[in-house]
């Protein structure tokens, strides 16, 4: 088989993903990690479009890549004039990149009807733009755009373009699905045909319309193309573009086709993560390969059997591409699971099988009052330990009350905000603590409470404080009296835990959330309490 070249699109194609605004800082943090990953060519962007560009084409050219080209994107020349004329093609020379990738319609709909030329001009256009640009040093792939489309609906013309492109020099011809309708049958069957009829490398440009785009390009490799284009995370247009991530570790684990080494390919999910927040768009938890879910086990059979044999339920190793296995403890959950999570958390406690089988008991019974356990991992741990015979908690919530107060001062019009106060009892060592406090909402006047109430004997929790507060209602269509569930995020500066509560009433659910959160860290970090229950 050919050798098969990545060429990444991110920063141009997929910059076009509604919510995405690259930086120039951030196109140069993404191409010295797109290096790193080993990918053959990063498409920068677009000269002379807009200003941003225009700055990272003069930065990157200090840049000292290791394994990547860069390429500059841009049309052929526009109808009627000559190539050395444009001020587009002018501009693809100014950027210096020894790589240029030229977009040209392939598809005569295209040509007559949205460039509004005949189809000899928009020939002459590829010709010129290519030959121009090879006078002048530079290697040139052209993008054929609507490629796949335009062949179904004039192959003759569609051919053409290509020809027109080889026969000045252009050194790969990208067939592009650019409305992604195509599936992966037409697919092969097109870029078979189109291999008879040239000699020149063929690259493949799949737009993800129809959740097809990996498998197309997968298969166009099968038939014989020399260049996979795609973006990572599959960022794109619309529905995106062919998740780049996806196509590298199905080509090195799959088809055995070395376009990463092993230690690249070791960074998938960093690389994953590390664009998710340059983006500034969340990670897509059930991505292949690198996604937060994509070893993870739910389902009670599925987590006795990885306990037995990692390989049981998952088609390669998580470690390979820098991700790891996670068993998930739900209502779904056997005890193998539970056991699998205990040990994974590095929870100090071996439960008999009784133990383990009350466990699994209670968590079914939670989460059919609303609980989930998934994403409170530290709800979960504390209810280990108090299934536990020996488990002492360093204190016992008994009650609260909340007040929460809307002014009409003088009988005019509102405060600007209500006032909420609570008052909270709390036993520690045999005493009760009485005590109260305000805020600026519910929550935080019970969160304050409680550690009026703590503070005196475990001084040290004023490190701790809650930086995320959700709430979802888990029955819905019953209106008001809905169960809702309470996740809160807490840390130390350190450390970060989540803990869960659930309830028809949101303090209620707040307030066992918020205790959770307080004993865990205390559990867990308390200089005079960690130690001993260890």
């Amino acid at each position: 088989m050919n050798k098969i070249e990545l060429y990444d699109t991110t920063l141009r194609d997929g910059a076009q993903m509604e919510g995405i605004s690259l930086s120039v800082e951030d196109k140069i943090k993404i191409t010295l990690k797109l290096d790193e990953l080993g990918v053959s060519y990063i498409e920068g962007g677009w000269p002379g479009s807009n200003p941003k560009d225009e700055e990272y084409f003069e930065r990157v050219k200090t840049l000292k890549l290791e394994n990547s080209l860069i390429v500059a994107f841009g049309s052929t020349r526009r109808a009627g004039i000559s190539a050395k004329d444009d001020v587009n093609i002018r501009a693809l020379l100014e950027a210096e990149t020894p790589v240029v990738t030229l977009v040209a319609k392939a598809w005569d709909m295209q040509v007559t009807r949205i460039l509004e030329t005949s189809l000899e001009e928009n020939l002459a256009m590829i010709s010129d733009s290519v030959s121009f640009l090879k006078l002048n040093g530079r290697r040139v792939f052209l993008d054929a755009e609507h490629f796949f489309d335009g062949f179904k609906a004039d192959s003759e013309y569609a051919l053409q373009c290509l020809k027109a492109a080889s026969d000045a020099g252009a050194e790969t011809l990208v067939l592009c699905d650019t409305n992604g309708g195509t599936l992966p049958a037409e697919i092969k069957e097109i870029i078979n045909f189109v291999k008879q009829k040239t000699n020149v490398p063929l690259g493949i440009h799949a737009h993800n319309d129809c959740e097809v785009a990996v498998a197309n390009s997968l298969v166009a490799v099968a038939a014989g193309v020399n260049q996979i284009q795609g973006c990572v995370n599959g960022y794109g247009e619309r529905c995106g573009n062919a998740n780049l991530l996806s196509v590298a570790a199905n080509l090195k684990l799959k088809l055995g086709i070395p376009v990463i080494t092993d230690e690249q390919l070791a960074k998938l999910t960093e690389v994953h993560l590390y664009m998710s927040e340059i983006v500034n768009m969340p990670s897509i938890g059930n991505q292949p390969f690198v996604g937060h879910s994509a070893f993870s086990h739910k389902g009670g059979l599925h987590g006795s059997a990885v306990a037995k044999m990692e390989d049981s339920y998952q088609h390669i190793k998580p470690e390979v591409v820098g991700n790891n296995m996670r068993v998930l403890v739900s209502e779904l959950a056997g005890r193998g699971n539970v056991l699998k999570k205990i040990e994974e958390l590095g929870i100090p406690i071996s439960l008999s099988k009784n133990q383990a089988t009350s466990l699994i008991t209670e968590i079914k019974k939670k989460e059919s009052q609303g609980f989930q356990y998934e994403g409170a991992e530290a709800s979960f741990e504390l209810m280990v330990r108090r299934n536990a015979n020996d488990y002492i908690p360093p204190f016992e919530p008994i009650d609260y009350r909340i007040i929460v107060e809307q002014k009409h001062p003088n009988g005019g019009e509102l405060q600007d905000a209500a006032i909420s106060e609570a008052t909270v009892k709390v036993k520690i060592n045999g005493e009760i603590r009485h005590t109260a406090d305000a805020g600026n909402g519910p929550v935080n006047a019970m969160d304050g409470a409680i550690r009026q109430a703590l503070i005196a004997n475990f001084p040290e929790l004023r490190s701790v404080r809650l930086v995320d507060y959700k709430v979802r209602v888990v029955d819905q269509g019953s209106g008001t009296s809905a169960v809702v569930r309470v996740l809160v995020e807490s840390t130390d500066g350190v450390h970060t835990w989540q803990t869960v509560g659930a309830s028809p009433n949101i303090i209620e659910a707040s307030w066992q959330a918020v205790i959770d959160s307080l004993e865990y860290w205390l559990l867990k970090y308390s200089p005079s309490l960690s130690n001993s229950n260890s």
